[in-house]
């Protein structure tokens, strides 16, 4: 038998593509390497929409609780990690899944990017000393992608510090990747956005961010995601649980314009409606399993 493809599955953010992939590894003796900055944290469960103890108990999940949030974790050391489990996967003998949003994660593990050394301390303080705004106005000026999480400063700082890392990379992506991007009409995504917003408190988003809040600091890196943010102002009594629900809908709806943006830029992705991309996948490896 030839050697297992690298099925790379993504979209924006509650698009899908995780409940596509997990079918799919059922199926055809898969394992998922999940690409998303937000779920290498550990303990940040419902905030950042891991998949169910019940989904990795019925397939292998790998790239989940690397680190305690406030450790370093960067795209270098994602491309490392996930490097290295698609070979583990396919010595023995199953399919690696590479299923997420984060454009960065993805295209590092694809296109084989050379990540550049680590910062230069003497400039990395000179970004740290620069407001968030000076930053992102210094990456539209120099042409540098603004980061997904754009209202990160660490991040912002890093894509600064990685402006060349375009310059090194493959063209085409690595062999046998198979890339199909999950397309979703605009409304259907922004309900499906909205409807996961409501589902995070029924399973317990307040209790999971006070917890946290309580081990890591509100002030850790980590906790300044979208969300831990919100509930902070709740529990603080700045706003209601109603306008944390709508303001974290709001939010991740533009964290999805900001995936597909960096997607979009990728002509190797195939884009597909779910059950497009279900039938399409199923027959590329039915005739992987065949040869």
């Amino acid at each position: 038998m030839a050697t297992p493809p690298l099925i790379v599955v993504v979209g924006p953010t509650a698009s899908g593509k995780t409940a596509l992939a997990i079918d799919l590894a059922k199926r055809f003796g898969g394992e998922i390497i999940c690409a998303d900055s937000r779920t290498v944290y550990k303990g940040m469960d419902i905030g950042t929409a891991k998949p169910s103890a019940a989904d990795r108990a019925a397939v292998p999940h790998w790239g989940l609780d690397l680190v305690e949030p406030g450790e370093r974790f960067t795209a270098a050391d994602f491309q490392r990690y996930a490097t290295a489990k698609i070979a583990e996967i396919r010595e023995r003998g199953n399919v690696p899944f590479l299923v997420g949003g984060t454009g960065l994660y993805v295209d590092g593990v694809v296109f084989a990017y050379q990540f550049g050394p680590e910062a230069d301390a003497t400039a990395r303080a000179l970004l740290e000393s620069m407001s968030l705004e000076e930053l992102i106005n210094y990456c539209v000026d120099s042409n540098i992608n603004v980061p997904e999480n754009k209202n990160n400063k660490r991040y912002v700082i890093r894509a600064i510090e990685q402006k060349t890392v375009n310059e090194k990379r493959s063209s085409e992506p690595i062999h046998g990747a198979i890339i199909v991007g999950i397309a979703t009409e605009r409304n259907e995504l922004r309900t499906r956005i909205e409807s996961r917003s409501e589902q995070l408190f029924q399973d317990g988003m307040v209790e999971e961010a006070t917890m946290l809040g309580k081990k890591y600091d509100w002030d850790s890196e980590a906790m300044t995601g979208n969300i831990y943010r919100l509930v902070h102002e709740y529990l603080l009594g700045k706003i209601t649980l109603e306008e944390v629900k709508r303001k974290f809908a709001v939010r991740d709806w533009q964290l999805a314009k900001r995936q597909l943006t960096w997607l979009r830029r990728n002509p190797h992705i195939r884009w597909l409606d779910r059950e497009q991309a279900a039938a399409f996948l199923s027959e590329r490896l039915e005739n992987w399993h065949e040869s």
